[in-house]
């Protein structure tokens, strides 16, 4: 997982030339709605590409992750269908429900399942390569072919583009502090439960910490965002105990009366844990601090795992559900 991990700067720079040369067909019917349908690491894309867009796409656009599509879905749907092996059986049968309502399908896939039923019916499909051991390792891939359907069907502008090649580049200078530091909070964190504070905008990249520290590291833990969290969870502070560990991201768009917030609730939050985590994202743009945070917590869960004693690439538990449902 590690020798993923490091991969994911040049993995930005290939999911730019494989979205580059990508061909799609144009929609038949005005596209009124976006909606992603995909789980795991391959969902998790969706997630990202919705908050870069929030204040610039002029669509609704929301993430699917289940076996059945939103009422709302229809021929003026574009629906991408994101599954890294192919074959996960939640989008394959939402996939093939989207097509029963005609929706301007595209998929973004390996192979498997998904591969050839894009095949068979003629669909949109960008293919990514098939050799990664892990679909979460794959998060550029995921994230990147979103962007470049959008652009491609004249959704955004192509200024992605230059951001996510700047993205890579920071990733590379700022990589050997990253892993310090990421080794030394983990030295820190691997025997607490991480709680993850972001503020409206990076709770996308909350949830890739959250999966990231179960799935690599084999913890539990669990995020939340202000201002929302305001209006609840804070309330539930009112015991001391060092175990908890929340950790607070921030950014340079960070809105003023947010900033409060966060400011406020460490002071409120510090009456009950003494172990209080504080991470400032480096990059001059979003597309470059959001990268960062990601970059910085798969790093994270990578040494936690070492910490834990935990192979980061086992998902034995998941396999087994799998051969279960396979059963039925």
């Amino acid at each position: 997982m590690d020798q993923l991990i490091s991969q994911f700067p040049a993995q930005l720079r290939e999911a730019l030339e494989i979205g580059i040369n990508a061909k799609l067909n144009a929609p038949t019917q005005e596209i009124r709605n976006i909606l992603v349908t995909g789980l795991g690491g391959s969902g998790m894309g969706a997630n990202i590409v919705i908050d870069l867009l929030a204040k610039t796409l002029q669509l609704p656009m929301s993430v699917n992750k289940g076996y059945h599509l939103p009422a709302f879905v229809d021929d003026k749907t574009l629906l991408i269908a994101s599954s890294f092996s192919g074959n996960t059986e939640e989008t394959i049968m939402a996939l093939k429900e989207a097509w029963k309502r005609n929706a301007k399908i595209v998929c973004i896939t390996s192979g498997g399942k998904m591969a050839d039923f894009a095949a068979e019916c003629k669909l949109d499909i960008i293919q990514l390569p098939g050799d990664s051991p892990s679909p979460r390792a794959c998060l550029g891939y995921s994230f990147v072919q979103q962007l470049f359907i959008l652009h491609h069907l004249g959704f955004i502008e192509e200024g992605f583009i230059s951001q996510i090649a700047g993205a890579a580049k920071l990733l590379e200078r700022e990589d050997h502090d990253i892993r310090v530091n990421a080794k030394e909070w983990a030295e820190q964190l691997y025997n607490k439960i991480p709680i993850i504070y972001a503020t409206d905008g990076y709770e996308s990249v909350a949830i890739r910490w959250r999966q990231q520290f179960n799935e690599n590291s084999k913890m539990l833990c669990w995020h939340h965002v202000i201002p929302e969290m305001n209006h609840n969870e804070l309330v539930g502070w009112r015991t001391e105990d060092n175990q908890f560990a929340p950790i607070f991201f921030h950014t340079s768009d960070t809105f003023e009366r947010n900033q409060y917030r966060i400011n406020i609730n460490r002071d409120i939050i510090n009456n009950y844990t003494e172990c209080i985590f504080n991470i400032t994202a480096k990059g001059n743009n979003k597309m470059e601090q959001m990268m960062y945070l990601v970059y910085f917590g798969d790093w994270l869960s990578w040494y936690m795992s070492e910490k834990r004693n935990m192979d980061a690439l086992e998902v034995k538990v998941i396999d087994y559900l799998k051969g279960e449902l396979a059963k039925v």
